[in-house]
């Protein structure tokens, strides 16, 4: 058997040789299996059911012999959102760091976790900064990777070979999370903790702002339908470094939490992921769990390198074009 992060039955971190029994002598429970896995055994394969980790079998399905033969379904307890977030953070904290850029959601994974952290930016960075100030309030050691131009120049044609298609955007936030990835790796670290997918959880673009309750839920099923293809970018470029992304905000436990609270609720006067940043409130500073942070690729300052390059090599406009260019390069 092969397993590729960790698999979860009942709210119970199960072994290795836990899960290889259950394979041989009782195979219908691995519809049950919650976690974050990729599992390969003799002609088969399994993966989570929202697919956070890679792998040559559909998300949430179970294939033998080339065919699907059952879907993967775990039943998530009925938890509030504070019991669900603390569960899939507590189950995600047995090894690993945690990727910590000062926002909200990661400083709350920071604080339950209780694991080392690590920050990516440019010198002088919104992030950096904020990462340094959450990490002293919670006492936790933090590792400071400073990126430099010439490290985003070299490392721009290697995330555009990884990830399929990028666009500007999804170039900037694979180029934060390839340096993020490879840091971790430079530490020891193969789990990589992360507050992604809170923002579709919860409400926490911009775009959710002066929405009235249609068109808000709207947007949070598409948005939310969108995390799949940035779990593959994002964890293709993890893998190249022989690590993975945990992330806790997608645990079935508080996505079915979540999906009780209205969404005018998550989104109101003003506030985005409000529910969230109560419970953050718990554990954190009232300034830190109220802090409105830039998107990773704005606040690490990637975003204004990469344009900056692209500048330089007489793409004034278009970091598309300068995509274009390193493409024929």
């Amino acid at each position: 058997m092969e397993l590729r992060g960790w698999v979860e039955f009942d709210g119970i971190v199960l072994s290795n040789e836990e899960i290889s029994s259950i394979l041989i002598e009782e195979p219908d429970k691995i519809s049950l299996f919650g976690g974050e896995f990729f599992l390969k055994w003799k002609s088969c394969s399994a993966r989570d059911h929202y697919g956070i980790i890679l792998g040559d079998c559909p998300a949430g399905e179970v294939w033998c012999n080339g065919r699907k033969i059952r879907a993967i379904e775990p039943k998530s307890r009925s938890l509030d959102l504070h019991a669900a977030i603390v569960d899939s953070i507590r189950m995600r904290s047995e090894e690993g760091v945690t990727a910590l850029s000062g926002g909200v959601d990661s400083a709350l994974v920071a604080a339950l976790a209780q694991k080392p952290c690590i920050s990516v930016g440019v010198e002088g960075s919104h992030d950096l900064k904020r990462a340094g100030k959450v990490a002293g309030e919670l006492n936790l050691p933090l590792e400071i990777r400073t990126v430099t131009s010439c490290e985003i120049e070299e490392t721009i044609p290697k995330v555009m070979k990884i990830i399929k298609d990028p666009t500007p955007v999804d170039l900037a936030i694979a180029t934060t999370l390839f340096f993020v990835a490879e840091t971790a790796h430079d530490e020891g670290y193969e789990r990589i903790l992360t507050g992604q997918g809170a923002d579709e959880v919860f409400g926490g673009y911009s775009r959710y702002l002066g929405k009235n309750e249609e068109q808000l839920t709207s947007t949070f099923s598409a948005d939310f339908s969108s995390l799949s293809r940035q779990g593959i970018r994002d964890q293709a470029v993890a893998g190249y470094h022989g690590t993975w992304l945990s992330m806790p905000y997608l645990d079935i436990r508080v996505v079915c939490a979540a999906s009780t609270i209205p969404v005018t609720e998550k989104v109101s006067e003003g506030v985005r992921k409000r529910p969230l940043r109560e419970i953050a409130a718990r554990y954190l500073s009232s300034e830190t769990a109220y802090y409105e942070k830039k998107a990773m690729q704005y606040g690490t300052g990637i975003w204004k390198e990469i344009k900056r390059l692209a500048r330089q090599n007489g793409y004034q406009n278009s970091v598309s074009d300068y995509m274009h260019h390193i493409r024929k390069a």
